[in-house]
């Protein structure tokens, strides 16, 4: 099984979503549990146990995603460090975060990458925290579209990882 770091600020908006989207693609595809999604969050405020906010579960409704404030708690990747150590391929929200995890003994030899370079594109993916439900629509909908892009891409480097591992 190989393993996928999302990383945001808090792990309670943006790194949310795109888990349980990415969950959802990938049980689509019919990936049948070979690809494991995790996330966490790596700001000086994440903390472990932290529940989704609740305008990410409100447009996360809008995608059949049902997620409660008990099907999710955050990850304070500072503490978990064994977390990234663990992951096959990094994806951060900015170019700041890939900056911060890659400085991580436990990130070094691991792919590490922006979602927007997962599309082959560029940019960050910004904070929505606070912004309300609209922006909130407009980053679920940006993060789908990146992970649409880049679904392929991951599964190709998640592939090539596991066979240079052998």
């Amino acid at each position: 099984m190989s393993t996928v770091l999302l990383v945001c600020h808090a792990n309670t908006c943006r790194s949310v979503m795109a888990h349980v989207l990415l969950e959802k693609m990938l049980a689509e595809r019919g990936t049948n549990g070979a690809v494991r999604v995790r996330s966490g969050g790596i700001a000086n405020h994440a903390r472990d146990g932290m529940i989704p906010s609740l305008d990410a579960r409100i447009v996360l409704r809008e995608d059949d995603i049902h997620l409660s404030e008990t099907a999710f708690a955050s990850t304070d990747l500072r503490r978990h460090r064994e977390v990234v150590a663990a992951a096959d391929l990094i994806v951060t929200m900015t170019a700041q975060q890939k900056e911060t995890i890659g400085a991580y003994a436990e990130g070094q030899g691991r792919p590490i990458m922006t979602l927007h370079e997962l599309a082959r594109g560029g940019g960050d993916v910004d904070d929505p925290f606070g912004q309300g439900e609209d922006r909130y629509r407009a980053t679920r909908d940006e993060i789908k579209r990146c992970l649409a892009l880049g679904v392929d891409r991951m599964l190709m480097l998640l592939y090539q990882r596991k066979e240079t591992s052998r």
